[in-house]
């Protein structure tokens, strides 16, 4: 199973839960973003790569304006960051963020997924070794060597192109992820499936039959929680 396979998999929203869950991560990211300075994408980088982040995963427009219009009235929201490390079945490795107003309820949440669904909470360290943080842009295409072509003449820090089922998935070093962008720009690409700072692991695990099925559930309990901002694991299912 293929790296951009999976990044497509993983959205997909079973439920209203996790669509509602989905909304409430946007606004808040959106809201965060819009709030760190002027709430216009056109002059605010860091609100134009959220909504870049969104953009493929439906999010309504209403929802995307509400959350800048409440950042630029002057609402002010206080979200803390929090990341937690887990083990999941058939000793998979889980790492959970978090972003919430209210701490302990983030951490309870967090811990009822794991404990109801089959895993564990670790230690702070106890899985993110197995994980390398990189900047991932996905999108409909078949050029593979000319996009990395223009990567590598454009001099950004490529750490892998990859083409699967008509899909471009671009692997860049988190400090040159805008630089990529950039330069996929002037190839005319601008439309992307998934473009974001994320968790890589660096070796996965196989799970079928009972714990795949396990592992669904606690990945689909992470995704419906009220307080978790993103989830990422070393599990690949088989087909």
């Amino acid at each position: 199973m293929g790296r951009a396979h999976e990044v497509r998999a993983k959205k997909m929203a079973a439920t209203s839960a996790a669509k509602s869950a989905l909304y409430m991560r946007a606004s808040k990211e959106i809201y965060i973003a819009a709030k760190s300075g002027v709430p216009d994408p056109d002059s605010n980088l860091a609100l134009r790569s959220v909504l870049e982040k969104f953009k493929g995963q439906n999010i309504p427009r209403d929802v995307i304006d509400r959350a800048i219009k409440k950042a630029a009235g002057g609402d002010v929201e206080s979200y803390e960051a929090g990341r937690y490390e887990g083990f999941g079945p058939g000793s998979t490795y889980v790492i959970v963020d978090t972003l919430s107003n209210n701490v302990r309820r983030a951490y309870d949440e967090v811990r009822n997924c794991f404990t109801k669904k089959g895993g564990h909470l670790g230690n702070p360290g106890s899985v993110s070794f197995n994980f390398t943080e990189a900047g991932l842009i996905t999108f409909e295409g078949t050029n593979r060597d000319e996009v990395e072509e223009a990567l590598v003449l454009g001099d950004v820090d490529v750490q892998e192109v990859s083409l699967e089922d008509g899909m471009i998935a671009v692997t860049v070093s988190p400090s040159a992820f805008q630089q990529a962008k950039d330069c996929l720009k002037e190839m005319g690409i601008t439309e992307y499936d998934t473009c974001e700072i994320t968790m890589l692991p660096n070796d996965t695990v196989l799970l079928k039959g009972e714990e795949a099925e396990k592992m669904h559930h606690l990945l689909d309990a992470l995704d419906e929680a009220e307080d978790v901002q993103a989830v990422y694991h070393n599990a690949v299912f088989e087909e």
